[in-house]
């Protein structure tokens, strides 16, 4: 075992957390979910999805039988919807052609919609106890800082690098121990901004603390102007509050959650009602709230919301699979568990305010 594991499962054992929820009841549907949770988000974000989910999902089988609304509507809030997606292609997969059963390779489990090298790495090294190599955010900040490896970590040669360095630190002994403490101190210690390197036990051999550079490592990824796009939500009610939502495909942009009707801006209120066949009759009130921008990884989306409620509903005019009425203040109930996109939530929590002209 190299100096650094040592150092590391050292401070481990006395400082590192071990009661976070997926550190309790070990095996590998509780760690890939924990794992798929935990891309793009921070732990004290996670833990309460994190336990709502299993709490209703406690098994591979159940999160396989459950209908996909379910599962996007505990994924809510978390965002990278595809994650959601993944997670229960995957465990369908797991169910229907493994018998429940999570394989045990890095290549078959790899092959699983969601499941990159990290993430397999970590499903073995944790749960079943085998040698493997993880690479998330916080192992390539503490990577690039020991070893000030240059360039930024998104980078295929920069990448590679860090993948030899973790194989290389990955002891054989004690791997699901070493495992959950790189990702700890990077969550802990070695932190994006004000890391507390006096505290860390790889500091005496830390190059970016030796050079005095650590708030140059990682690099930052090399930054390019978002395209920017627009878009007319119409936020059609009822009196009673009960609202009309459509789903979004689920190959598209938030695949698979319930969004207010979206078109193109230069759809004018009197065209969508038009293709409701609503009559001007059946209008109560009607009101353009300010445009506000959502951003996606590689885009900005500027929405404008068109608020309209309607005296009566419009008949025959809901599919039976894309298109409901939902009441936002039921929204969390046996029969109305669905995903929402972020927007949707804000644009649905603006309907208990009072109504403005």
């Amino acid at each position: 075992m190299d100096w650094f594991a040592k150092q590391l499962l050292t401070w481990f054992d006395q400082h590192g957390r071990k009661d976070l929820p997926w550190q309790q009841d070990i095996n590998p549907y509780r760690v890939w979910v924990s794992e798929i949770m935990l891309q793009q988000t921070q732990v004290a974000t996670v833990i309460d999805y994190y336990q709502r989910f299993m709490q209703r999902f406690p098994d591979v089988e159940t999160l396989a039988r459950a209908p996909l609304d379910d599962v996007l509507h505990l994924w809510t809030g978390l965002g990278y919807y595809a994650r959601a997606r993944n997670l229960h292609k995957t465990a369908q997969a797991i169910v229907e052609q493994l018998d429940g059963h999570f394989p045990e390779t890095q290549p078959e489990l790899e092959a699983l919609p969601g499941i990159g090298r990290s993430t397999a790495g970590a499903i073995r090294a944790i749960s079943m106890h085998q040698q493997a190599t993880i690479l998330d955010g916080n192992v390539k900040r503490v990577l690039t800082r020991f070893h000030a490896v240059a360039g930024y970590p998104g980078k295929t040669d920069v990448a590679k690098q860090l993948w030899q360095q973790a194989d290389r630190h990955t002891p054989k002994k004690r791997t699901a121990d070493f495992t959950q403490a790189i990702m700890d101190l990077g969550a802990t210690l070695c932190t994006r901004r004000k890391p507390e390197c006096p505290a860390c036990p790889l500091a005496a051999r830390c190059s970016a603390r030796i050079s005095n550079s650590v708030a140059d490592y990682p690099a930052s990824k090399p930054k390019v102007a978002k395209p920017v796009r627009e878009a007319r939500f119409f936020v059609l009610s009822l009196t009673n509050k009960a609202t009309l939502l459509e789903q979004k495909p689920l190959n598209g942009l938030w695949g698979g959650l319930w969004t207010p009707p979206e078109r193109d801006r230069s759809t004018s209120a009197d065209t969508f009602l038009t293709e409701l066949q609503i009559s001007p009759a059946q209008i109560e009130r009607q009101h353009v709230a300010p445009v506000f921008r959502h951003t996606f990884t590689h885009f900005h989306l500027d929405i404008e919301p068109v608020y309209i409620t309607l005296s009566t509903l419009p008949d025959g005019y809901v599919g039976e699979d894309t298109q409901r009425w939902v009441n936002p203040e039921h929204i969390n109930g046996e029969n109305q568990a669905i995903g929402l996109s972020a927007p949707a939530v804000k644009l649905l929590a603006s309907l208990k305010e009072p109504f403005t002209s």
